[in-house]
């Protein structure tokens, strides 16, 4: 796996963090970023409706040294057309079909190719050795959360969750220090779910995050953090949410123990048979 994050994913990841001026910058470079390495920085400032000082503190906002570094960054995912966001089009719906699938393929490729070999061998190595694994989602996340649940009790790794936050809190208060709690989190931002985060480190149990924003409260709480990647922008603003990149990381974790570990292949295949009289 590659473990840098290339310059499109980062401005992903912090749209919804930046200055009013920071997004303006960051929507017309995501346009089209093969476009502002031919720009000047006064061009990129005209473009976005702000000054030249502010193209240089959204530089600094990102840790490069400069435009001309900037300039750089997007040379070298530009030509790539699965790395930015594709725009829907209400009046051709198979170029918005194409465009939807063009935006699921670069939240899979960007979320499998960027996180970090050493958090994924830990992240795989808390998941066998835990005595249980709560999954913490909250809205319209909880989904994926259910879905980990399911995947890795499979396994015969003991997993559990609960829609209610009352419930799941509860179930934390409950967990054994051998326990992992793994929190689902598009924004990395809900209170219910860092309150979680804080009880469970209170207990002294492991954190895994997975969230589409590295600097967002959730994975800076966290013990071990998957950053995905999420291009679906919801109604033309700065807010992209998608179940995809979050169930890709699930995915990604369930089949990667089982290519470490082939007995968890034993466990499936005994629950598949057990549930075999339900099937047609």
């Amino acid at each position: 796996m590659n473990d840098e994050q290339n310059i499109v994913d980062l401005l992903y990841s912090k749209a919804h963090s930046m200055t009013g001026s920071d997004q303006k910058i960051a929507a017309v470079i995501l346009k089209d970023p093969a476009k502002i390495v031919n720009f000047t920085i006064s061009e990129l400032s005209r473009a976005a409706g702000v000054s030249d000082a502010s193209v240089s503190r959204f530089c600094k906002n990102l840790n490069l040294s400069g435009f001309h570094q900037l300039k750089i960054q997007l040379a070298t995912v530009a030509a790539d057309k699965y790395s930015y966001y594709q725009n829907l089009k209400p009046d051709d719906l198979q170029q918005s079909l194409q465009n939807i699938t063009a935006n699921k393929v670069a939240e899979l490729e960007n979320t499998l190719t960027k996180v970090p070999t050493a958090t994924i061998k830990q992240i795989l190595q808390a998941l066998k050795k835990a005595q249980v694994v709560q999954i913490a989602a909250a809205g319209d996340t909880y989904p994926v959360a259910a879905d980990a649940v399911y995947k890795f009790n499979q396994l015969g790794i003991f997993a559990i969750a609960a829609e209610s936050w009352e419930t799941a809190i509860a179930q934390t208060m409950n967990l054994p220090k051998q326990a992992v709690l793994l929190v689902i989190s598009n924004s990395g931002e809900t209170k219910s779910l860092l309150q979680q985060i804080k009880i469970a480190q209170q207990r002294g149990i492991l954190v895994i995050a997975i969230t589409n924003r590295g600097d967002a409260p959730i994975s800076l709480q966290a013990d071990l953090q998957f950053t995905i990647a999420v291009r679906q922008q919801v109604l033309q603003s700065e807010y992209f949410f998608s179940r995809v990149a979050a169930m890709t990381a699930i995915e990604a974790l369930f089949l990667l123990l089982i290519t470490e570990d082939k007995t968890y292949l034993d466990h499936i295949k005994a629950h598949e048979d057990l549930v075999a009289e339900t099937k047609i």
